[in-house]
């Protein structure tokens, strides 16, 4: 059964802004609503990994393992990095042109997509915060966690998707100010920069 105390919880962790959330608003930002939409499926079906990972019981490679958690650590830095100096070298006065945006919506997903797979902490996070709220007595741990792991990314997906959504109504301004849209994307690339330093020289779990 899923207890309000998981509900209430996992709705604080979705909350907190992180790359899912930088990704999603800046995709409805630059891009649009729908691609919005997309964003937050790529980032919430990241998630799919990091979960059969830490409930099967991979994730305690992490721990045990340090060479195994740079290589995932530093290769998420990485992409981090390579998104910002995109992002960064594309800042220009936006322009709203959905027959484009529909080309990209695959490379959205799975842009989304890889930056939750390559976060070595999201399998960490999971093998630390499930077991909390399995109870003594129940009969299939494995069925249980992996059906709270389900909750919590539908809860991901529909905070995500506000927060695209909401991000996407002030498109319109944006675009309305050519010097607005550069620097706020300049922003948005600096924020992701910032993103990866810190999970590079971020410490072990």
């Amino acid at each position: 059964m899923i207890s309000l105390d998981f509900i209430l919880t996992s709705l604080v962790v979705v909350l907190i802004p992180g790359t899912g959330v930088l990704y999603t608003v800046s995709t409805g930002l630059f891009v649009g609503r729908k691609a919005s939409l997309f964003a937050a499926l790529g980032c919430t079906l990241g998630i799919i990994p990091a979960l059969l990972a830490s409930t099967l019981g991979l994730a305690v490679i992490f721990h045990t393992s340090a060479i195994a958690f740079q290589i995932v650590k530093y290769a998420g830095a990485a992409y981090l990095l390579y998104l910002a100096w995109k992002m960064w070298r594309a800042s220009s006065p936006l322009s709203v042109n959905e027959e484009k945006s529909n080309k990209k919506y695959s490379g959205i997903i799975l842009k989304g997509f890889l930056l939750n797979i390559l976060n070595p902490k999201l399998s960490i996070f999971f093998l630390a915060f499930l077991p909390q709220f399995i109870t003594s007595n129940t009969e299939n741990a494995l069925i249980s966690m992996l059906a709270l792991g389900l909750v919590f990314m539908l809860m991901t997906f529909v905070v995500f998707v506000i927060y695209g959504f909401l991000s996407s109504t002030f498109r319109a301004m944006i675009v309305q100010s050519q010097r607005a849209s550069v620097v706020i994307q300049k922003l948005f690339a600096a924020s992701f920069a910032s993103l990866g330093v810190k999970l590079a020289f971020s410490e072990r779990v």
